[in-house]
C-alpha cells in the first residue's frame, strides 16, 4: 500500500476556480518553472470548469507519481470563506516525480467533453466520473514496467 497525502483548498467564493487551480499547480510544481507546470497550466480552463462544478468537493483530484499519492479536495461556500478545514501546506516530497498522472473528478454529464478537451493538451491529465474510484491500471502498468534487475557485481562491489 502506498502513502497518501491529502490537501484541501479554499475555492468559491473565497477564490475563483481558475485561481484555485493555479494554487493547486503551485503546490504540485513546488513553485518551479518546468514542463509539468506548463502542462498543468495548459488545462486551466478545463480544470477550472471541474472545480467550478464542485467535482473535488467530495471526490479528490488524485495525483499519482513514483512517490506517494496526493489527494486534493476543495471547499466551497461558507466552508471556503471560513477556511478552518483548509490545508494548503507544501508537501514534503515531489508530487510530480517520475511518471506522474492526475485524475480530475468530473460530473457524469460533462465527462465526455472534459476528457476530450484534456486529451488535446495532455496524456497525463485525465478525467473520471466523480462517482468512480481512481483506476489502478496506471499504477500496475508502471509497476510491471519497472522490473528489478539484480546486478551481483555492482551489489557485491559496494
Amino acid at each position: 500500500m502506498s502513502t497518501v497525502a491529502s490537501r484541501t483548498f479554499k475555492s468559491t467564493p473565497e477564490r475563483d476556480a481558475s485561481r484555485t487551480w493555479a494554487a493547486i499547480v503551485d503546490l504540485l510544481t513546488q513553485g518551479k518553472v518546468s514542463d509539468a507546470r506548463t502542462e498543468l497550466l495548459a488545462v486551466v480552463g478545463v480544470a477550472a470548469s471541474v472545480i467550478a462544478d464542485q467535482g473535488p468537493k467530495d471526490a479528490a483530484i488524485t495525483v499519482t507519481c513514483d512517490g506517494p499519492r496526493t489527494r486534493i479536495y476543495c471547499l466551497y461556500g461558507d466552508d471556503a470563506v471560513e477556511g478552518s478545514d483548509t490545508n494548503e501546506d507544501v508537501l514534503g516530497f515531489d508530487p510530480l516525480k517520475g511518471n506522474w498522472r492526475i485524475s480530475l473528478p468530473c460530473l457524469p454529464d460533462d465527462l465526455a467533453w472534459v476528457q476530450g478537451a484534456l486529451k488535446k493538451h495532455s496524456t497525463r491529465i485525465t478525467a473520471r466520473d466523480l462517482n468512480a474510484a481512481v483506476s489502478s491500471n496506471d499504477e500496475s502498468e508502471t509497476t510491471k514496467a519497472q522490473t528489478l534487475v539484480f546486478d551481483p557485481k555492482g551489489f557485491l562491489g559496494s
